[in-house]
């Protein structure tokens, strides 16, 4: 079998500090944590920024500086930077972390949508800061703007400017479309690395079914110059991540996905849930790929040239 590239989404920017003790806030928090994954087997770690303070999300560029140094100096992991930063962050805002670090890879959402976190809320009421409440009661009203421009931009700043490669993610059937465009006008080129994003609101459901038509379009589309992954919110975590591996994909776990490590139990660190995922791989006799590895199967520039 090939190797699996397994990625690990640290903290993210949609559960909120009240939602768990144990969500990396500080950069001491997120480095720890990032250096915790990559030991216990990620060879790629998915960041988001947020303020230190009050844990609310955040893209400014001195937010990821506080922890990517760090991150760089006790692990050799592929870091990759979201440049979905929040959706409720305008674009400049959003990729200015990003353009300041230049990092190996950089996600890129492949389409506007309705983002809703709303159902989030549940009973809840004993909020530590007082942005959390609103920032999910008022995304019934949300639209995550991704429009043909924005990708275009971000191709520009952060591919060809900086030479990143991208994580390209594909929250819905018509965003694997959306990609083929820009493939077609010569704006990205392979090895495309294709995140299939399932389980948000708004997005796709996280069905086996809906991912197997996901994998067909794909193939029907790119052929043989692409390598996907999923990634699956909520308790539908490891379940896809089983069958992603066994369609030849790789997998994604981290607390931005899912802040649980079995039903009603918060785990208590990224690494726990990448080892929990690494073990049920390894006993279907499937093999983890190193960082090395995964930077040889997408075509990074390597760590070498990032601007942290």
């Amino acid at each position: 079998m090939a190797k699996i590239i397994l990625s690990c989404a640290i903290t993210g920017s949609i559960h909120t500090p009240s939602m768990s003790p144990y969500l990396p806030v500080t950069p001491e928090q997120i480095a720890a944590h990032s250096i915790g994954a990559a030991d216990a087997g990620a060879a790629i770690l998915h960041l988001h920024a947020r303020d230190a303070l009050t844990g609310r999300p955040s893209a400014r560029p001195d937010n990821f500086m506080a922890f990517l140094p760090q991150i760089k100096a006790g692990c050799d992991a592929v870091i990759n930077l979201s440049t979905g930063g929040s959706a409720v962050m305008p674009l400049h805002e959003r990729i200015a972390g990003p353009m300041a670090a230049e990092p190996e890879m950089c996600s890129l959402n492949m389409g506007t949508m309705n983002f809703a976190l709303y159902p989030m809320l549940g009973k809840r009421t004993d909020w530590q800061h007082d942005w959390e409440e609103p920032f999910l009661r008022d995304s019934d009203d949300l639209v995550f703007k991704n429009t043909p421009r924005d990708i275009e931009g971000v191709l520009r700043l952060m591919g060809a400017e900086r030479g990143a490669r991208f994580e390209f993610e594909c929250y819905d059937l018509g965003h694997l479309y959306m990609l083929a465009h820009f493939r077609d006008r010569g704006l990205v080129q392979g090895p495309l690395f294709i995140q299939f994003v399932m389980g948000v609101l708004g997005g796709v459901a996280a069905e086996p079914e809906h991912l197997v038509h996901l994998k067909t379009t794909a193939d029907r589309l790119f052929g043989k110059d692409y390598l996907f992954s999923t990634l699956a919110a909520g308790r539908q975590q490891m379940p896809m991540a089983l069958v992603s591996a066994s369609l030849g994909g790789h997998v994604r776990v981290g607390l931005e996905d899912n802040l649980y490590i079995s039903k009603g139990v918060l785990a208590r660190s990224n690494a726990e849930q990448v080892t929990k995922l690494r073990g049920m791989l390894e006993e279907l006799g499937h093999s983890l790929a190193t960082p090395d590895e995964a930077r040889a199967m997408l075509g990074l520039k390597g760590q070498g040239a990032v601007a942290f």
